[in-house]
């Protein structure tokens, strides 16, 4: 019992030797700490004055229901021409993502509304903390020289992929609502943008599956010339109607296989949705104050190593 008790004081004892140990080479060190955490809280300052505010508009979409009728008992006939009556179409949302994330689609769109042009955004649309702009301009001017150096393919794909972080599409699961929206440091540039990809998306949409519905009603019309049997014409003549139907319902919404709900606007100058500032300086702070401690023992592991094997020398 009594080696116990004196092992177990032994080891309490080491333990408030060793933290007191710890905490007295933090405090000799102290300056240093204070200087690491100064100097990465500074960068930190440095980078969030460096940011203009972020700013974010959208539009909501309902979509529509197709408006073609069912094609039930015609499954042979409009398997022959490509028409599917088993379901299992992309939903409005799928399509949209799809043509949005094209590239020959957003190149198209790029060159047709000279966005390469209208995102190099105009100075005088940004907002700064402080209204200072100072470290902005310093690193944007380095990044126009750049750019010169870059050939037409090379912009447009730079431009492809910053519409890409800009533009987003979310459903609501519950509602089936669509959500275009943008977010961007020019407040004008994301409403300009909501109203070029919708219209533009849409339309892409709509062009590409009028083809399809052109193509297969001149082919029901080849068929309907082709036959002399009436039970067949009379198929053929409904599901050609279908066609012709949905091909008129197309043209009754200016934004194909979707309505807007919500009209996209200018945000309010006051209305940012990033960068968040005084997170920035918190993670800096945080950031620099461990990495200093850490710097700190690092310091000290090496000094006494070096101590050690001079000792042995």
């Amino acid at each position: 019992m009594i080696n116990d008790s004196t092992n177990t004081h032994t080891i309490i004892t080491e333990d408030e030797i060793d933290l007191k140990e710890l905490f007295s080479t933090l405090w000799k060190n102290k300056l240093i700490i204070i200087i690491i955490t100064t100097l990465f809280t500074l960068f930190g300052l440095l980078y969030a004055l460096s940011k203009p505010n972020e700013y974010r508009s959208s539009t909501v979409l309902v979509p529509q229901n197709d408006p073609k009728p069912s094609l039930a008992g015609f499954g042979n006939l409009a398997a022959l021409a490509g028409v599917s009556t088993k379901g299992g179409q992309a939903s409005a949302i799928d399509s949209l993502q799809a043509i949005l994330n094209d590239f020959e689609f957003n190149k198209y769109v790029i060159k047709k509304h000279s966005l390469i042009n209208k995102l190099k955004t105009d100075p005088n649309n940004l907002v700064f903390a402080f209204g200072y702009d100072g470290i902005y301009n310093l690193f944007n001017s380095k990044n126009n020289t750049l750019e010169k150096e870059k050939d037409e393919e090379e912009l447009l794909y730079d431009a492809y992929e910053i519409i890409q972080k800009i533009l987003s599409l979310d459903s609501d699961k519950n509602s089936g609502l669509i959500t275009l929206s943008a977010q961007h440091a020019d407040r004008f540039l994301v409403k300009d943008l909501i109203e070029i990809y919708l219209a533009e998306l849409t339309q892409h949409l709509r062009m590409r599956e009028m083809a399809d519905v052109e193509q297969q009603i001149k082919y029901y019309q080849q068929e309907l010339n082709n036959t002399n049997d009436i039970k067949l014409k009379e198929e053929l003549s409904k599901l050609a109607s279908v066609l012709v139907q949905k091909r008129v319902l197309s043209q009754s919404n200016p934004y194909y296989n979707v309505s807007q709900l919500t009209t996209p606007h200018v945000p309010y100058i006051k209305d940012k949705t990033g960068p968040k500032r005084a997170l920035i300086l918190v993670v800096s702070f945080v950031t620099g104050f461990i990495l200093s401690i850490f710097f700190v023992f690092l310091y000290k592991f090496i000094r006494n190593s070096e101590i050690e094997n001079s000792s042995k020398n």
